[in-house]
């Protein structure tokens, strides 16, 4: 991948030099192109031509396939059947997780690999041998895994940095303490080295930082220290990568002693970090707002006598961008050599703070300098988008503009990776269709893009919902004749399906099978899923059809979509069989899937027997477990999921997010709050945990913990303010439907909302207005309306005839007639909704003229249903609070 990125990249350099004036522009349209307007149409069916066109090229693959080819093996087979426990059990499910991004990249396995490659995680990673593997039970199976072990030994096995390390070496120092956890290492044969200490090192720096005080954090700071010195006595060099988080955390506690006492042994211990020490230093002293510090640093560097002064006034510079310290960091560029500037390994990171302190001029003056060098055209491309893009309130649409004009003015096309860096930009701004114009003028000016381009745009598309451009980007793939992967495929096929075109999807399915090259049993998958979305159970039973027509083999994906979706427990049975005679063998997500649908169908008692399968491997049972508890819990049987639940607790595992949030949402009785306390514990994503604590908070609405509701409000705020908002206004939502109103858990929640330092919204406001008339408190009601006045929101004409009629209600003849004086009428519906709330409250002396009346509901009546249904819509939900309020206890 690496060689056809840098030739794709040398390709685009030589055609820069040569179209350097008329190099090709960036698309800066703010509107998306006619073409690519979102259309909504319903679902589309597949046409007997598409079917037939797929049939053909589905059968004119398997003639060019060779005969000799293997059927597909699944090793969900060969399962490791060592039970373990306790602290042993969490370190392997440790082990035992998914690799990450950079292990990916260093060794691709098959999928035929991914248990061995457990196995050899758990016996290698430490390089103590813990486990011996099982005998292979297939032998087939067994040489594919053997030539996968031979290709990975090309391959170094880097734990370190990753993330299951560092999760690892967490639990170690969680379970013995950082100093006792390096001892265990060193029992088990691993010699610490400075990966293991970085990662206990961020441990400590992590405890710190939870700490809610200095004197407290002091503990973890100083085992922190022993660390460093530890790595001193064994000889590994301290980098910044180690030093520099720690450092800038004792900045932003303000511990400047501490500080000084670190830079000394950081520098005492790798002479060649003073130069970036000095960057942390000027932090600090900015932070601390010590003038006559901050320039007794700068005097200090003033002559550039020594290479190490320049590199200390470097990293000033850079501090004062850091802190927008616009004139000092301007004082020191004129008086740096622009040179050595350009030659610097923070070159990025200077034009950012260009970008961002608006220095256009600075930054053109080294543009010059750098163009006059003739420096490579990918990294001058690269400079000039990290200075437009980091420019202060900046739009999408300028950033590209400005681009542009710099890459004109200095004769120089845009590089790939630049222009991929500009897609990246547009798609996180949800301006797809911007990005889409990016691509294109790419793949006009570089044929051999490849098609990797376009995922980010895809992935944007699927995020934001924008599913009706999968066809512009589609067919932009197939002008320029990419090479479309099973990813690509299949991502294409879901925006699709997502968008009910299944007409499309079946159309790109055809194209992946012409190409004759890829697996495509995963895009049937796609297909038959979005129908299934669809509740269209026809539809994917010809997507089996088509399979069988196509030669395709079903896989366990197939199986886990048909077996979760079935409406008779006999198609369950039946695809049971089917699944064992084409030899597939029973994964995790099956056996998911059936206590899934046997829970749907009211079979409980056989959605728990499926738990008493011997076959089960041990490490799958607890998230199986969980997935019953999630079914029980979702079809009526939240006591059978509890009394499970408490089972998991008992046996030290824990139960999967997901099901937890089943748990919370369907548990409604009384009674229960410590419960949800409990089921909030297991959920350790930021995400699940506010989405479940939510959920605590509107039970603690319904049966009344006020003081339980604020201290959940509270958490709420520290994880997600923004998000916060939302769940208010779902808290008010509540308390206006419910019956009886409880207005006074209403006020105590207002008035703590105040106390929290957030805004209330006009949503929340008008909620809690609407429950004051629906409970006839007009004094409450007051207090509201003034409420609006505080948080800054004007009276509009809905929240005024809401108030209007609380004043009915309470018979206030004088503020009735002030507040109906202030309310605009020139709208016929709410003429019409103050005489509906008239005659639902008012005395006769209150009400409009009869013929005045009369008239403005026929007028009202007749428009609304012509022309303004939805005013219509909401003159009968006032009309409707008039007579409940008017007609209620």
């Amino acid at each position: 991948m690496w060689k056809r990125v840098l030739e794709t990249t040398k390709k685009a350099a030589a055609a820069a030099t040569a179209t350097a004036a008329t190099g090709p522009q960036l698309a800066t349209r703010k509107n998306p192109s006619s073409s690519r307007r979102k259309a909504v149409t319903p679902a589309t069916a597949v046409s007997p031509a598409a079917l037939l066109r797929l049939k053909q090229a589905a059968s004119s693959k398997r003639t060019n396939l060779p005969s000799t080819l293997p059927d597909a093996q699944d090793v969900a087979a060969v399962e490791d059947e060592n039970p373990s426990g306790g602290f042993t059990k969490e370190i392997l499910s440790i082990l035992n997780g998914p690799d990450d991004a950079e292990e990916l990249r260093g060794a691709q396995a098959p999928p035929e690999e991914s248990e061995d490659a457990e196995e050899s995680v758990v016996n290698r990673i430490l390089d103590t041998e813990w486990f011996a593997a099982p005998p292979p039970s297939n032998p087939l199976a067994a040489w594919r895994k053997e030539v996968a072990r031979e290709k990975k030994k090309r391959y170094i096995f880097k734990n370190t940095e990753s993330r299951r390390f560092t999760r690892l070496m967490q639990k170690c120092a969680d379970k013995l303490g950082a100093e006792p956890a390096l001892e265990f290492f060193g029992k088990l044969g691993r010699d610490t080295g400075a990966k293991e200490f970085n990662a206990l090192i961020r441990i400590c720096l992590g405890k710190a930082k939870e700490c809610m005080d200095i004197d407290s954090a002091v503990e973890h700071i100083y085992r922190a220290y022993r660390l460093f010195e530890l790595m001193r006595e064994r000889g590994y060099q301290i980098v910044e990568d180690c030093y520099g988080p720690f450092l800038l955390y004792l900045v932003d506690v303000g511990m400047s002693e501490e500080f000084d006492m670190f830079s000394v042994f950081f520098k005492d211990a790798n002479p060649r970090s003073s130069s970036r020490i000095a960057y942390y230093e000027m932090l600090l002293w900015i932070r601390a707002q010590d003038e006559e510090k901050i320039q007794e640093l700068c005097r200090s560097v003033e002559d550039f006598n020594e290479e190490g002064d320049y590199d200390m006034a470097e990293s000033y510079m850079l501090a004062f961008a850091e802190s927008d310290r616009r004139l000092d960091f301007i004082s020191l560029l004129e008086s740096l050599d622009p040179t050595r500037i350009l030659r610097s390994k923070y070159l990025l990171t200077i034009f950012q703070s260009l970008g961002r302190l608006e220095l256009k001029n600075y930054a053109e003056k080294l543009l010059q300098q750098m163009r006059s060098k003739e420096s490579g055209v990918g990294k001058f491309s690269s400079i000039i988008f990290e200075y437009a893009s980091n420019i202060p309130n900046i739009a999408v649409e300028d950033v590209i503009v400005s681009f542009n004009r710099w890459h004109e003015q200095f004769e120089v096309a845009p590089s790939i990776s630049a222009s991929e860096k500009i897609i990246s930009v547009c798609c996180k701004s949800s301006k797809i269709s911007l990005a889409l114009d990016v691509a294109e003028c790419l793949c006009k000016s570089n044929p051999d893009m490849p098609v990797e381009l376009f995922h980010p745009i895809i992935q944007a598309c699927e995020q934001g919902s924008e599913f009706h451009l999968v066809h512009p980007i589609y067919d932009l793939m197939r002008r320029h004749k990419m090479k479309l992967k099973t990813e690509t495929f299949r991502n294409m096929i879901n925006l699709c399906v997502k968008m009910k075109d299944f007409e499309g999807a079946y159309r790109i399915l055809t194209d992946a099978e012409e190409s004759g090259d890829i697996s495509t049993v995963s895009l049937y998958n796609a297909i038959m899923l979005g129908y299934f979305r669809e509740k269209n159970h026809n539809g994917a039973q010809m997507v089996m059809a088509q399979m069988q027509i196509a030669g395709v083999k079903p896989d366990s994906e197939t199986y886990c979509y048909l077996i979760f979706n079935c409406e008779f427990e006999e198609k369950i049975s039946e695809y049971l069989d089917q699944l064992r005679q084409v030899g597939i063998h029973m994964s995790k997500h099956i056996y998911m899937s059936l206590v899934s649908a046997y829970a749907r169908l009211g079979n409980f008692d056989m959605a728990k027997q499926v738990l008493e399968n011997k076959e089960i491997p041990p490490k799958y049972l607890n998230e199986i477990k969980s997935a019953l508890i999630g079914a029980l819990a979702s079809n009526g049987k939240v006591l059978d999921g509890l009394i499970m639940y408490d089972e998991i607790k008992q046996s030290g595992c824990h139960l999967e997010p997901k099901s937890a949030i089943a748990l919370i949402e369907n548990t409604q009785t009384k009674g229960e709050l410590d419960r949800l306390y409990q089921l909030l514990e297991e959920l350790g994503d930021s995400n699940m945990w506010f989405d479940g604590c939510s959920r605590v908070l509107l039970y603690c609405v319904q049966h009344n913990h006020p003081n339980a509701a604020i201290g959940l409000l509270k958490q709420l705020k520290e994880k997600d303010e923004l998000s916060t908002y939302m769940v208010i206004d779902q808290v008010f939502s509540q308390i206006w439907d419910m019956d009886p109103v409880n207005l006074d858990f209403g006020m105590k929640i207002l008035h703590a909302v105040k106390e929290l330092g957030l805004n209330v919204s006009r949503t929340s406001l008008d909620f809690l207005l609407s429950a004051c008339v629906k409970a006839k408190d007009s004094n409450r009601a007051q207090l509201i309306w003034t409420e609006y006045e505080s948080a800054g929101l004007p009276h509009n004409v809905l929240t005024s005839l809401r108030m209007y009629q609380a004043l009915l209600l309470s018979q206030k003849k004088k503020a009735t007639k002030k507040l109906l004086r202030k309310i605009p009428k020139e709208d016929v519906h709410v003429r019409y909704i103050i005489d509906s709330c008239q005659m639902a409250y008012c005395s006769q002396n209150l009400k409009l003229p009869s013929a005045s009346r009369s008239s403005s509901i026929k007028r009202a009546a007749s428009k609304a249903g012509s022309t303004c249904k939805p005013a219509a819509s909401g003159t009968e939900v006032f009309r409707n609070e008039a007579e409940e309020a008017h007609t209620g206890p």
